[in-house]
């Protein structure tokens, strides 16, 4: 199934450019927001990465430590194609730490270490920091900078990114649902059922862009907390409401399809269902496969968006997102690429 081309919530960029041509032109730094104890059973690595995949450098810790790759975790995956930060934690127990200063290779290195009490575990991350490098662009370069103060005042769709789709993931994963393909990988199974949610809600969006209401309430809506995965149902939209939307205290949320008692009700519920009758045979997949129904936040609130030209053609952006949105989202409202 060929991924569609979404909704923008402003226009379609006209400007054209060009993205990772080096790898330091996509540099993401990791910040978990909470600081590590300097001591405990897990020996904390914050790695620089240049083009690695944050799953091999896992294992690579795991060889050189000589425990099981379980026992090595960090807090989210980061781009391959890109110089990135992030933390790795160890569980070592009793056993004898190695000697890290041995542990080199071309494509990461330890920046720090330090020891804490807990594992740093998936999804437990504040945000990722960007330093996005767009080369050769083309068109009205005179449209970018009001299109920058654009997303600073408005965010954007917090669509989820090319990246989640791969190659034939989207396929792969609709192969597995209908029991044309057997997944023995528990991770790539894992994958394919975020794969599909990811879709789902993406064509949501999509429609709420189109139909200018990705940033505004409606009747039902679920809305969530900025800066929290903390959601609830709305009652009325009220004055309040459209003034903490105004000051992106809350967001509009979308379904994460998967099994749970709705909580989207009347108009908003009405709306998802009417997109999404087309995929029931997907949405019942995810059910039965045990996901849970969740939310996401219809927007991504951009924080410190910073740009600078390095020449006449060349624009480097810079900007903070909560963990789990995409610099891709935020790219494709600003250039073609």
């Amino acid at each position: 199934m060929q991924i569609p081309s979404y909704a923008f919530a402003s226009h379609e960029p006209t400007v054209k450019g060009q993205i990772r041509q080096q790898l330091t032109d996509f540099q993401v730094d990791e910040d978990l927001g909470f600081e590590l104890t300097g001591e405990g059973e897990h020996v904390c690595l914050h790695i620089k990465k240049t083009g690695a995949n944050t799953e091999w450098v896992a294992k690579q810790i795991a060889r050189f430590a000589q425990v099981r790759n379980m026992d090595v975790s960090y807090a989210g995956m980061k781009d391959r194609h890109a110089v990135t930060t992030q933390w790795f934690s160890i569980y070592m127990g009793n056993k004898p730490e190695p000697d890290w200063s041995q542990f080199t290779h071309n494509e990461f290195e330890i920046l720090t270490m330090t020891r804490h009490a807990k594992k740093i575990r998936k999804g437990s991350l504040k945000s990722n920091r960007f330093i996005l490098v767009i080369r050769d662009l083309e068109g009205n370069l005179d449209e970018l900078e009001p299109k920058l103060n654009w997303i600073q005042q408005h965010g954007v769709p917090n669509y989820f990114g090319e990246q989640r789709f791969g190659h034939d993931n989207l396929d792969q994963a609709i192969a597995m649902l209908k029991g044309e393909q057997k997944v023995k990988s528990k991770h790539l199974r894992g994958i394919y059922l975020s794969t599909i949610r990811s879709f789902l809600f993406n064509q949501v969006l999509s429609e709420r862009i189109q139909q200018n209401i990705w940033n505004q309430a409606i009747d039902g809506d679920v809305m969530q907390l900025n800066g929290s995965q903390s959601v609830f149902a709305l009652d009325a939209v009220t004055d309040e409401i459209k003034q903490r939307l105004t000051e992106f205290d809350i967001h509009p949320t979308c379904s994460l399809a998967g099994d749970g008692e709705p909580l989207l009700k009347a108009a908003a519920a009405q709306l998802e269902q009417q997109i999404l009758q087309p995929h029931e045979d997907l949405i019942e997949g995810l059910k039965n496969a045990r996901l849970k129904l969740a939310h996401r936040a219809t927007r991504i609130k951009v924080e410190q968006l910073e740009w600078e030209w390095q020449d006449t053609n060349t624009l480097q952006v810079a900007f903070s997102l909560e963990a789990g949105s995409y610099a891709t989202s935020v790219l494709r409202e600003l250039v073609s690429v």
